[in-house]
């Protein structure tokens, strides 16, 4: 039960640190080239609200990682042998 129970305590621990850390926001610039993508396609994205993303003055745009990464992450394509196992 003692390795259960450390398991427990690191876990709690990662979690709490995970927690700590202040979300770091990207600039236009770091969420292009993160996305490997022009600065056009990204300011047509933004200018058409196609990805999540700030504009706390108004002007320069900000962009949250994790809602980038779920973004990008969105619109799964299935699999021919998913959609098949589906008909059947």
């Amino acid at each position: 039960m003692r390795v259960y129970e450390e398991v427990v305590e690191r876990l709690q621990r990662i979690e709490e640190i995970l927690q700590r850390q202040s979300v770091k926001p990207m600039t236009f610039m770091e969420t292009a080239k993160y996305l490997n993508v022009s600065k056009a396609y990204l300011y047509r994205l933004t200018s058409q609200s196609k990805i999540p993303h700030y504009k706390p003055g108004g002007k320069k745009v900000y962009f949250e990682k994790g809602e980038v990464d779920r973004w990008l992450m969105s619109r799964r394509i299935a699999t021919v042998e998913e959609v098949q196992a589906k008909l059947h």
